[in-house]
């Protein structure tokens, strides 16, 4: 990474990596298919507990090699339940992808008995605040930037990353919103700049159909970004 912090450990995203870019797959469902993408050692995988949601998971995460570690998905959610699905999960990473105040997130980082990381989502356009986040830097541990659009996220179209550049601050970031293969090139751009990018989250272009994952497009996107080249068909 370009900016180490302090709650960066062992398994983060490997330095091998776009200067220690990591990848997320989000966004899983079916259990089969949740052990073939575990076997590619993703540094992340996302679970929806949004029932609104086509992706979302309702049934017993499979175990997972201990390197990846499991994202909860919650979109304005009471803290009881997040709590509960978090140790039901045995998850290490709670995103917040709805409208979250400061003070929601700071008594969720309260009742948290354990180390877990809390990602806040922000769904970004050309006309995006990033004063927006200030409040926001001590009661989480990343940001993710999601492309605005109807649904909280799952869109399928990117933002003009091009708004990144007025990024203030040095809290590592989750990027999202409509990444596939065809992304991949603008991402590893934006990985040469001094910009805190800690990881990609890549869902609904990486699909065969909602939560069921294309195994051979992600394998391409793990390649991609563990090579820094183009990906060898």
């Amino acid at each position: 990474m370009k900016k180490q912090t302090d709650h960066q450990d062992a398994s983060a995203p490997s330095s091998s990596r776009w200067a220690g870019v990591g990848i997320k797959i989000c966004g899983m469902k079916y259990p089969d298919n949740i052990i073939e993408i575990g076997s590619l050692l993703p540094d992340y995988m996302g679970f929806i507990f949004w029932e609104k949601s086509a992706r979302y998971f309702d049934g017993v995460i499979p175990n997972l090699p201990k390197s990846i570690k499991k994202v909860g998905v919650f979109v304005n959610e009471r803290t009881e339940v997040i709590l509960a699905k978090t140790n039901k999960h045995d998850l290490q990473a709670i995103q917040l992808h709805g409208h979250e105040s400061v003070a929601f997130c700071q008594e969720l980082k309260n009742k948290i008995d354990r180390k877990i990381d809390i990602i806040k989502v922000f769904s970004v356009d050309d006309s995006f605040d990033f004063e927006e986040l200030k409040p926001f830097e001590t009661v989480c541990d990343y940001f993710l930037f999601d492309t605005k659009g109807k649904l909280p996220g799952g869109n399928g179209t990117t933002f003009n990353w091009k708004v990144l550049e007025k990024y203030p601050s040095s809290k590592p970031f989750f990027l999202s919103g409509g990444i596939g293969i065809d992304e991949m090139g603008a991402i590893n751009e934006i990985s040469k700049t001094n910009l805190p990018l800690y990881a990609i989250d890549v869902n609904s272009k990486f699909e065969i159909e909602p939560g069921l994952k294309n195994i051979q497009l992600c394998k391409d996107a793990l390649q991609y970004v563990s090579t820094d080249n183009k990906i060898k068909k």
